[in-house]
């Protein structure tokens, strides 16, 4: 397995709502996050333990066996989280430019378009 990314930042939510959030993107009466591009799919979860893993199946359809991990913490004395999303592959590795987009396209997801979600 190769790390592709990697990013470690708060979210303004406890953990248990963050991975409430990230099991079921689209669950009623949330706040839509989830926006796809045209080359991307909605992911499945693969695996996870409520509330400190998750861990998504590739949003790429075209890169099948990348894998989004999501490791959540609670921040001391906040009611905050802290969430790394970790992006992985037992496939090949992307190009740099490819690889750019992939990491890029997390971040805006997971720590913009989530976060501001939250009214952040």
């Amino acid at each position: 397995m190769h790390v592709l990314g990697s990013r470690r930042r708060s979210q303004p939510a406890p953990p248990h709502i963050v991975w409430r959030s990230l099991r079921d993107p689209y669950e009623a009466g949330s706040r839509p996050w989830l926006e796809l591009s045209d080359d991307e799919a909605p992911p499945r979860v693969v695996a996870g333990y409520a509330p400190v893993l998750l861990v998504w199946s590739s949003l790429w359809p075209h890169r099948p066996l990348d894998r989004i991990r999501f490791d959540l913490a609670a921040l001391p004395a906040s009611q905050e989280c802290a969430l790394r999303w970790t992006l992985t592959t037992d496939g090949e590795l992307p190009s740099e430019s490819t690889l750019g987009y992939l990491r890029h396209r997390l971040n805006y997801l997971i720590n913009g378009r989530l976060r501001r979600s939250y009214g952040q």
